[in-house]
């Protein structure tokens, strides 16, 4: 997320279940790798899908797919993401502020860091089961320096979605071929939104917008960084979600989509458009060049936003007590490049 900095003026695929957790980092030349129950973390994947949430009730069947900017595939992106299987399933997505990085900060932790301590407080008393709560835990315990927008998403059993967001991150709940709720991002101005820093300028837990939703069954959630929101309209979503035939492929075919249109010359982007609405726009002499917006700067007919791009798709299934969860776990192979994975399947009793 190439946005501003809020400061003081002076100055893997992931799999889960009920007993599994994986967080996964690449501060380091070897992936570190850490299991504990009920949740899992990661920094940057491809996909796999998963049922989240094993007890009587519902649970989101949830695939999940990451593509990071081209400029920092090497580092895993900025991005980083949890789901957990406590309940009817927690979903959370944090991308990291990029313009960290002109202060010699890796805009990477603090995000990483966020989304790991929100994992280990899903079940927390304090937290008490609810967004924002849990995005104040996970706040005040992170300690690198840098910022990033959230969104938290927690199911009940009864089908009740939860969600706290601040920033951009966002939501949309599908329903029968149509967005019946989404997000609205959070902004100080274009193209700086909402964030929780280190810095005592930044937002706090209390600003983070509430909203519930009531699911039914086949209802499908997806979540994602403003990477996707960025480049994928409503209705793209919608037509891609109605053409696949389970989460994962839905997961990877948006992240694809969001990916190309970033790249694409050719595309009048979601984030061009809010731009121009914004009053940002090119001045009539570079438009008869050819030339159109892309993130605050002036380019040759290209239109998309290159970003990380984080993509979780969850569809809200009936669930039973006796019913077998199946995991797929993904290892990193003895590589140079981060993303190559294998796969693992194994049966939870």
């Amino acid at each position: 997320m190439a946005i501003p900095v809020l400061r003081p003026f002076s100055s893997i695929a992931y799999s889960t279940s009920r007993d599994l957790q994986l967080i996964s980092s690449t501060d380091s030349p070897t992936l570190c790798s850490v299991y504990k129950p009920k949740r899992l973390v990661c920094c940057a994947t491809p996909s796999v899908s998963n049922h989240v949430g094993s007890e009587a009730g519902v649970r989101l069947s949830v695939g999940t797919h990451f593509i990071p900017h081209p400029d920092k595939v090497e580092k895993g992106g900025e991005d980083a993401f949890f789901v957990s299987s406590h309940s009817g399933g927690v979903l959370g997505v944090a991308d990291g502020v990029s313009g960290w990085a002109e202060q010699d900060v890796n805009p990477a932790l603090f995000s990483r860091e966020l989304m790991a301590n929100a994992s280990s407080y899903v079940e927390d008393e304090e937290v008490n089961y609810d967004p924002r709560s849990l995005i104040r835990k996970a706040h005040a315990a992170t300690s690198s320096i840098g910022s990033a927008t959230v969104i938290v998403a927690m199911l009940e059993m009864n089908g009740t979605l939860k969600i706290a967001n601040v920033g951009d991150c966002g939501v949309r709940v599908i329903r029968k071929g149509q967005v019946v709720f989404s997000t609205s991002p959070q902004e100080h101005y274009f193209d700086c939104p909402y964030q929780l820093s280190s810095e005592a300028v930044g937002q706090t837990f209390l600003d983070a917008t509430v909203t519930t939703v009531e699911l039914m069954e086949e209802d499908t959630v997806v979540m994602g960084s403003d990477g996707l929101f960025d480049n994928v309209f409503d209705r793209e979503i919608v037509a891609v979600v109605s053409s696949c035939d389970n989460v994962s492929d839905a997961a990877k075919a948006l992240a694809n989509l969001a990916h190309n249109h970033s790249k694409d010359s050719s595309f009048d982007s979601p984030y061009s458009q809010e731009a121009r609405s914004q009053g940002f726009d090119v001045p009539w002499w570079k438009k008869i060049m050819g030339m159109k917006l892309t993130g605050r700067t002036w380019l040759p007919l290209l239109c998309g936003k290159l970003d990380d791009i984080t993509v979780i798709v969850g569809q809200l299934k009936e669930s039973c007590t006796d019913e077998a969860i199946f995991v797929s776990l993904w290892k990193e192979e003895k590589s140079k490049n981060w993303h190559s994975c294998s796969a693992h399947v194994m049966e939870i009793s």
